[in-house]
């Protein structure tokens, strides 16, 4: 397989650092030799491929922003989000592993834990030893989690968990849950570990979408939680709505690898299929799709970048995250549909990746916030005016 070059139309790379390009290049080479030439046979066995687990481990991917006191390289954001970008442009479903792990379990651990709960918990997951999940999205409760139903009762020396959580990413796989529940009306966040007597996490079957990847409910019986198992510094529906911002910050940069991958399938796909005795790549139609392509994909780039920069400078506001994951969401899902057309019906079947994008970023388009659900949080910061209810 030849070497996957990129696409760099307006020379991003020349807004990046050495270290980034070197993490970057370092995490493309890893897809290209490690999770492309598996993640066909994953997908259509709807299975997660563990034993890229110790092998991202070992490359540093998990936990990537946070101290090296916990096993962790303490990279900058621009980093992390250009190892997001190329994980997905192997699949959204190896993205969305380390994505969880690092934003919705990792990065609440340390901002909310215990400095017990850190020590302990840190370095097992960012070793790949642990993993992690994150339980706030419920059956009833999507884009209004804080109607959760999910309540912790405390007794002694603990709380008492019921409820449901449901679409949670490795969930089945997890050996620790970080799990959100209302505590005297309060939302809380809990650890709640593999083996506590009435949790159960039944994966969930029958996806088009996501197939390489892990996806459970969480159901808690009478489960009892340990007092030391609270995240102590967790104070309401502010505490897993900083977490689901990482997470799309990860988002919106890991699309772009799948926009990257799509446009690079069709352009070198249209350049060889000949049709009237040329390439399809010398029609006017054909390049004009291409040209819209190669357009959105720099739009993101530039986005991303300025996020990035942004948020390393402590700046970011939830908001311009908003905005990203929603433009790019919705781009590379387009760009998706678009490089199909341009295959044909050589586009629906696996030898090429065009379709398991196309399939896996309609749930990526959803999850961590909706469309539209960003459309209103973008609607109400420039109006003042809140659409929600």
């Amino acid at each position: 397989m030849d070497p996957f070059k990129g696409v760099d139309y307006f020379e991003i790379d020349s807004l990046l650092n050495e270290e980034e390009l070197m993490i970057r290049n370092t995490v493309r080479e890893f897809v290209s030799e490690e999770v492309i030439p598996i993640i066909e046979k994953y997908n259509r066995e709807s299975k997660f491929p563990v034993e890229l687990i110790h092998k991202m481990a070992e490359l540093g991917l998990f936990g990537t922003t946070l101290p090296q006191k916990y096993n962790c390289a303490e990279l900058n954001n621009v980093s992390y989000g250009l190892v997001m970008q190329e994980l997905e442009r192997g699949d959204s479903g190896i993205r969305s592993f380390v994505s969880v792990q690092s934003a919705l379990v990792m990065y609440p651990i340390f901002t909310f834990g215990s400095e017990e709960q850190k020590d302990y918990w840190l370095p097992k997951l960012a070793k790949g030893e642990k993993i992690g999940c994150f339980g706030l999205t419920e059956p009833d409760f999507g884009s209004n989690p804080g109607g959760m139903v999910t309540k912790a009762e405390k007794v002694n020396d603990g709380f008492l968990l019921n409820g449901a959580k449901m679409w949670i990413t490795n969930g089945t796989i997890a050996d620790v849950a970080v799990v959100w529940a209302k505590l005297d009306g309060v939302i809380r966040g809990f650890l709640v570990e593999k083996g506590f007597k009435g949790f159960t996490a039944p994966e969930m079957k029958g996806k088009h979408s996501l197939r390489a990847s892990v996806t459970s409910e969480l159901i808690f019986d009478n489960v009892f939680v340990p007092e030391i198992n609270i995240l102590p510094l967790t104070t309401g529906l502010k505490n897993p709505l900083m977490c689901l911002n990482q997470a799309r910050y990860g988002i919106a940069w890991g699309v772009v690898g799948a926009m990257m991958t799509c446009y690079d399938t069709a352009l070198n796909y249209a350049k060889s299929r000949i049709q009237f005795s040329k390439p399809i790549a010398a029609y006017q139609i054909t390049q004009q799709k291409l040209v819209y392509m190669l357009t959105e994909i720099t739009k993101s780039q530039l986005l991303n970048v300025q996020l990035g920069r942004l948020k390393d400078k402590g700046t970011l506001r939830h908001t311009q995250v908003s905005l990203a994951k929603r433009n790019n969401c919705e781009k590379a899902l387009e760009i998706a549909h678009v490089a199909r057309e341009i295959l044909g019906a050589n586009g629906i079947i696996d030898e090429y990746p065009i379709m398991r994008h196309a399939a896996n970023l309609e749930s990526v388009k959803t999850y961590e916030g909706t469309h539209e659900m960003h459309t209103l949080i973008i609607g109400e910061d420039i109006t003042g005016f809140s659409a929600f209810d």
